[in-house]
């Protein structure tokens, strides 16, 4: 049984939870849980856990190229994304968001990034 889904033999519904943190690493890194870096007990959980402070290390470079001005912006929004992708990712899966508090996160996330760009868009119109 996959670890996400039976950890120390509990068996939670809370493993679609984990994928969904999964799924999120690797659509921002643009790595796969099976690359070939992940070897010796290294992992893509892991892995971002241990660059987390720094995002540009982590984040797949073609996602950040975005124009200066905007460039810290996007940095925070995404160090949030991450953040969340790995609170779906805890081990124990008591211990792992719910995937409705997933959904709220991501568009609260959304929005607060939506009236960013519009009030930047607003002042360069003036």
């Amino acid at each position: 049984m996959a670890t996400e889904y039976g950890f120390k033999g509990i068996v939670s519904i809370r493993g679609d939870v984990y994928s969904y943190g999964i799924l999120m690493l690797e659509m921002f890194t643009r790595k796969k849980p099976t690359d070939d870096m992940f070897t010796a007990g290294l992992s893509l959980k892991s892995w971002v856990t241990s660059l987390m402070p720094h995002v540009t290390q982590i984040v797949d470079s073609s996602l950040l190229q975005q124009e200066r001005q905007q460039f810290d912006g996007i940095l925070s929004y995404t160090s949030t994304i991450l953040e969340l992708a790995l609170n779906c990712c805890e081990d124990l899966p008591e211990a792992r968001i719910s995937l409705k508090n997933v959904v709220a996160s991501l568009n609260k996330i959304k929005m607060l990034f939506l009236q960013k760009a519009w009030r930047r868009a607003s002042l360069n119109k003036m």
